[in-house]
């Protein structure tokens, strides 16, 4: 596989894996305008991916459909995390708003090397991606008060 599809891959990969929080972290949290607010994002991410996978195939490649091993490993790690403290809510949201940084950051990484023609594709998902930023740093900054 070339670079730019495994960089590709790698943004959807990632993108997948953090779904895949977000929607157990809306199973496992307390509050219910919470739940509300996580199963939107894992929505908003599931657009993100879908969008991407189709990029993929456009320009001739094989889009990833599923996630890494590790992401069944981060949602037990957190859920046990969640489970032993007294402020389950704000376990979850720290850890969604750490992981959606971290994948903020690789998209805007990798728009600034990949070829025009796959960057555009990046460009058009980043204000999805920094409405999701922005509703967890803030309920992140909320739950820390």
């Amino acid at each position: 596989m070339n670079p730019v599809r495994a960089t590709c891959n790698q943004l959807i990969r990632r993108s997948v894996d953090l779904c895949r929080l977000y929607r157990h972290a809306a199973l496992a949290v307390n509050e219910p305008g919470l739940r509300v607010v996580l199963v939107e994002e894992a929505q908003a991410l599931a657009s993100v991916i879908v969008e991407l996978q189709h990029g993929m195939e456009l320009a001739g490649g094989k889009p990833r459909t599923n996630g890494s091993w590790r992401a069944a490993l981060r949602c037990r790690l957190v859920g046990s995390m969640a489970r032993a403290s007294a402020r389950r809510d704000h376990v979850w949201i720290r850890a969604l708003a750490q992981d959606e940084s971290a994948l903020l950051q690789a998209f805007e990484h990798a728009i600034g090397v990949l070829p025009e023609e796959f960057a555009r594709c990046l460009r058009r998902q980043l204000p999805r991606l920094r409405g999701i930023h922005l509703d967890m740093h803030n309920l992140a900054g909320a739950t820390h008060s």
